[in-house]
C-alpha cells in the first residue's frame, strides 16, 4: 500500500528550501515511510534538529518537533527522552553539527545508550553556512575553507558510533533507496542509541567546487565508494581497500538509559530515599 507522506507532512511548510539534486528529500521519505510502516501515530514522535540544511526537515514534518541550537540536538533529545520516555525520539543533523560542533554529544548518547534514533544526513560539507570543509571531507576535495584541498583525515561516522557505544549502526547511500528504507527501519526498531550514516550528495557547494558533475554523477561517484557489507566475505582486500562499508554494520544488546534510570528511581521510592 503507497504512503499517505502529506498524513506527516506540514504542508503549509512547502515547498522546501532544498536544492534541486540534494538527496535530503530522499531521506526525509525513508524516515516517513519507516514511521508508517511501525504504525506510529503523529503524536508519538518527536523529531530533532540543531542547525543546517538537514535541520530543517522538523519544519516540514508534523510530529512534535523541535529545531535546536548548532550541535546541541542530542541533549535536547535526551532531555525529551527522559522527561516523555514514552515518545519515539528521532535526531536528524549533518555531518557538520554531529561530529564538529556536536562531537561530545554524540559520543556521550552513544555511550549513554539511550532510546534515540539518529539519522545524519553526511554530505561531507557545511551545506547551509557556505561551504566550509566538515569532520567527513573526503581528503584533498576542495571547500570554502580548504580552497587547495582538505588536508586532515574524516571522521569515519559508522567507526565513531559503534566505538563509543551505540547499539545499531549502519550507513546507507541516498542513490539507494531500497537499503536506506532497510536501515533506517531496523534503527527505529532497535532499542537504545541508533545511528544511520545516511549518505546526501551536495551539488551546490561539494559537487561545484570539486567539480564532480550533476546530482547524478556525484551518486555514481558515491556508489562507487562504498561495498556492500553483505558481501564483504566474497570480496578481495584490494576490492575494498578505501571504501566504505553500507548496510547495518553493528547491532548489539545493551542496557537502555531510561529503563536503568526508572529502575533505579523506584528502588530508591521503595527504600524511602529521594528519586
Amino acid at each position: 500500500m503507497a504512503t499517505n507522506y502529506f498524513q506527516y507532512l506540514r504542508k503549509e511548510k512547502m515547498p522546501h528550501i532544498w536544492c534541486a539534486g540534494c538527496g535530503h528529500g530522499q531521506i526525509v521519505k525513508s524516515i516517513i515511510r519507516a514511521i508508517d510502516k511501525l504504525g506510529w501515530k503523529n503524536d508519538e514522535v518527536a523529531v530533532v534538529s540543531g542547525i543546517g540544511c538537514s535541520s530543517r526537515t522538523p519544519g516540514y514534518l508534523d510530529f512534535h518537533t523541535l529545531h535546536t541550537t548548532h550541535g546541541r540536538s542530542l541533549a535536547f533529545a535526551t532531555g525529551i527522552k527522559l522527561a516523555k520516555p514514552h515518545l519515539k525520539v528521532i535526531v536528524v543533523g549533518g555531518d557538520g553539527d554531529m561530529m564538529a560542533i556536536g562531537g561530545n554529544h554524540f559520543i556521550h548518547a552513544c555511550r549513554r545508550n539511550i532510546d534515540i534514533k539518529l539519522v545524519v544526513y553526511n554530505n561531507n560539507i557545511y551545506g547551509m553556512t557556505g561551504g566550509q570543509a566538515s569532520p567527513t571531507t573526503l581528503p584533498g576535495m576542495k571547500a570554502t575553507t580548504a580552497p587547495y584541498g582538505y588536508q586532515e583525515q574524516p571522521f569515519d561516522v559508522c567507526k565513531m558510533a559503534a566505538a563509543s557505544g551505540a547499539s545499531f549502526v549502519a550507513r546507507a547511500l541516498d542513490v539507494d533507496v531500497p537499503l536506506m528504507d532497510k536501515v533506517i527501519l531496523e534503527s527505529f526498531k532497535s532499542k537504545g542509541f541508533s545511528v544511520v550514516d545516511a549518505w546526501s550528495q551536495c551539488p551546490t557547494y561539494f559537487g561545484r567546487f570539486n567539480k564532480w558533475g550533476s546530482a547524478t554523477e556525484m551518486m555514481d561517484r558515491y556508489k562507487a565508494m562504498t561495498y556492500n557489507v553483505r558481501l564483504a566475505d566474497q570480496m578481495q582486500a584490494e576490492e575494498k581497500a578505501g571504501k566504505y562499508p553500507v548496510g547495518v554494520l553493528h547491532q548489539e544488546v545493551r542496557d537502555e538509559f531510561c529503563e536503568k534510570y526508572e529502575a533505579l528511581r523506584q528502588s530508591l521510592q521503595k527504600k524511602g530515599g529521594e528519586a
